[in-house]
């Protein structure tokens, strides 16, 4: 990882490795920003005075720097918030945060924006530390107190304040819950207040994180900040089977990637003729079976004889239909078949290898003297 500030007193493991503890350079954290701008851009009016703040597992909001502190890219920082303090990350300073506020429409003469209160203290570090370790307890437990009041919910995260005051339990249900009792039980065990926020089904793969079919770390926990719709068509497009294995994510719904490369598929598409028309020929009608986008190629076979396929290229279909449409049919579909690629091929024959049989060595047997 290479940084330096994320080591044990005693040396022996990181401090933000393996959830032994926190990372402050952002190395060991979901959702990493590096500013590649820092170096390049020259800023007339001075250094802009707001950097963005992250919190656990993705959460980001923006924060005025003090000028009697001067924190640098990974450093922890204490904010203020609705009822005490908590602490946070610096993920972006510099002219990428003022890039990054005008994606997100805040102004930075908004005047809700907080400013940061101080650098932590290394007892309020230890004290965040030590919270953080009780979230995995609470969460165990919130879910036995949730299955014991009998409400249909699932309590998928835990995120402690900084302060020890409140502690946020993020959770799904696919229907109204009313977890008022729920939140009295766990007051009185936990004494903390308790915030309940209920999240959608990426937001839990999000946060939870995991490894996708690609054999590479979910988009979502990982780059992924927009969840945009995505519908079933996408799939149509690419020409993909319905298969809900192959298409749905670790989430249960349609995999966020599908829309990753859906505009050139449809770009493409406007080069092909509908599928929904029958070639004329005079052996007969001939319906479309399949295609290959990138290639170009259109399968076809006919209504009588569905099991042979016949490979055609797009400016021969085109051809065709232009035909059908004055009246002129073609003979058979044989006539523009997509001719292979003839060149002579080397085929190797491979011959069994025999492996001499010897016979096995005996030791001789010393003759006694």
């Amino acid at each position: 990882m290479g940084c330096t500030s994320c080591s044990n007193s005693n040396g022996s493991k990181p401090a933000g490795c393996r959830s032994n503890g926190y990372c402050v350079n952002s190395g060991c954290n979901k959702l990493p920003a590096f500013d590649w701008l820092a170096n390049m851009v020259q800023d007339d009016q001075g250094v802009f005075p707001y950097v963005e703040v992250r919190f656990k597992n993705g959460r980001k909001s923006f924060f005025l720097v003090p000028s009697f502190i001067n924190p640098s890219m990974g450093s922890l920082v204490v904010v203020q918030v609705n009822q005490g303090y908590d602490i946070g990350v610096i993920c972006l300073k510099g002219e990428l945060t003022r890039t990054q506020m005008r994606l997100k429409r805040v102004s930075p003469d908004d005047v809700n924006i907080e400013a940061i209160l101080r650098l932590p203290s290394q007892e309020e570090i230890e004290f965040w530390h030590k919270l953080q370790a009780r979230e995995g307890e609470l969460q165990r437990r919130s879910r036995q107190m949730a299955l014991k009041l009998n409400l249909e919910m699932k309590i998928s995260d835990v995120e402690f304040q900084a302060d020890g005051r409140k502690a946020i339990f993020y959770y799904t249900a696919d229907q109204r819950v009313d977890f008022r009792e729920l939140i009295r039980v766990m007051a009185s065990e936990f004494k903390v207040k308790i915030e309940m926020c209920q999240i959608g089904m990426r937001s839990e793969a999000s946060r939870i994180g995991g490894i996708g079919i690609c054999g590479r770390e979910l988009c979502c926990s990982t780059w992924l900040t927009d969840f945009r719709k995505v519908s079933s068509s996408a799939a149509r497009y690419q020409q993909l089977s319905f298969s809900p294995d192959r298409l749905n994510g670790q989430c249960g719904k349609l995999k966020c990637c599908l829309n990753y490369e859906l505009e050139s598929y449809t770009e493409e598409l406007k080069k092909f003729p509908s599928i929904d028309i029958k070639l004329k020929t005079d052996k007969g009608y001939a319906i479309f079976q399949k295609m290959n986008i990138f290639s170009n190629e259109m399968w076809y076979s006919y209504e009588s004889d569905r099991v042979n396929w016949f490979k055609l290229d797009v400016s021969s279909v085109k051809e065709i239909i232009k035909n059908n449409q004055l009246e002129k049919s073609i003979s058979k579909l044989e006539d523009f078949v997509v001719k292979e690629d003839n060149e002579m091929v080397e085929e190797f024959v491979y011959e069994p290898i025999q492996f001499s049989k010897k016979k096995p060595r005996t030791r001789k047997k010393q003759s006694k003297a």
